[in-house]
């Protein structure tokens, strides 16, 4: 196993990448995205966490269970807008001597604890809910619909700031949060103005249980995908056997085996491959055409790449089963 092969230059050659990539993710180089992102999430969470504290008290005073529904909706929002907002300053922390790929994957940690607090807000809100069917209670609804058509507009405004960031997860999560709130707090005005009209008391809890939801349709994918990225799967987008053929249709190449494709944050994506080339006079020019093939086909930045020039069948790792 011909370890002097490894690849030592992908280091720089990714550093050399991220930059003119960087208008593309939420956290590249050096590029302008992090600070403008900086700048959405703290207007954000300004903005929404006022809404939170006003909507609680207009909830508590008017009996509005919907209302308090959308504060708790509104207030996992704001807590992971701020997961989300430390996780992309912790991803351009350099690497340490023990963390040698810095925090970059506090992005992922991030939304997937963001995922997981909606879910236990839904509990509360479907428990409260169910009660008040039981027994239920008389709701002033002109507050409700003053304070529910505020967090239209702020929610609103907050989803555009963050419209460009769709390919980093914990950016479209934001997004997502904020569009849905949008609609939500929408909803809470609806359902307002029709209790107002018709006098229907259930509709208060049955507009909480709908509240309760749409939380959960929005972060099951959420979920689904932070989970998939904390246990190292191959991001969305990136099919592993497509890079399998892609690096064995190169000039030479007669084996590719321990092939390992990973998320090292929302947005960058890594690549570990051991690939037999018995003739290989052009190691290193080699190797940086295949790094540069996987930027620019598959946007895997940080690709280490292993050449050995014996069969496969000598190196421990090439069984399929071998991890």
């Amino acid at each position: 196993m011909a370890h002097h092969n490894h690849d030592h230059h992908d280091h720089d050659h990714d550093h050399a990448h991220h930059d003119h990539g960087a208008h593309s993710h939420a956290h590249g180089g050096h590029s302008h995205a992090p600070k403008d992102f900086g700048r959405a999430f703290a207007i954000g969470v300004a903005l929404n966490f006022g809404f939170v504290l006003a909507e609680v008290g207009a909830g508590l005073w008017s009996g509005s269970l919907a209302l308090l529904a959308d504060a708790g909706h509104n207030l996992s929002d704001v807590l992971s807008l701020l997961l989300a907002w430390g996780a992309t300053v912790l991803a351009r922390r350099a690497p340490s001597a023990n963390r040698t790929y810095g925090l970059r994957k506090a992005t992922i940690l991030a939304s997937l604890a963001n995922a997981v607090l909606l879910l236990v807000a839904v509990g509360v809100i479907g428990t409260e809910a169910v009660r008040r069917f039981a027994e239920p209670a008389d709701v002033a609804t002109l507050p409700v619909m003053i304070v529910a058509a505020v967090g239209v507009v702020i929610n609103t405004a907050t989803a555009l700031m963050f419209m460009r960031g769709h390919d980093d997860l914990n950016v479209r999560g934001a997004f997502l949060h904020m569009a849905s709130d949008a609609a939500v707090s929408l909803a809470v005005v609806i359902g307002a103005g029709v209790m107002a009209l018709t006098g229907l008391g259930w509709i208060d809890p049955a507009l909480s249980l709908a509240i309760a939801a749409v939380i959960v349709l929005g972060t099951w994918g959420l979920l689904k995908d932070s989970v998939n990225l904390a246990l190292d799967a191959a991001p969305k987008g990136i099919d592993v056997g497509q890079v399998r053929s892609w690096l064995n249709a190169l000039p030479g190449v007669t084996d590719v085996h321990d092939l390992h494709v990973w998320a090292m944050s929302t947005t960058e994506t890594a690549m570990t491959a051991h690939v037999t080339r018995p003739e290989n006079p052009d190691c290193d020019a080699f190797l940086h055409a295949a790094c540069e093939g996987l930027e620019k086909t598959f946007k895997i930045g940080h690709c280490t790449l292993q050449v050995e020039t014996g069969g496969a069948e000598l190196c421990r790792l090439s069984p399929a089963e071998a991890v």
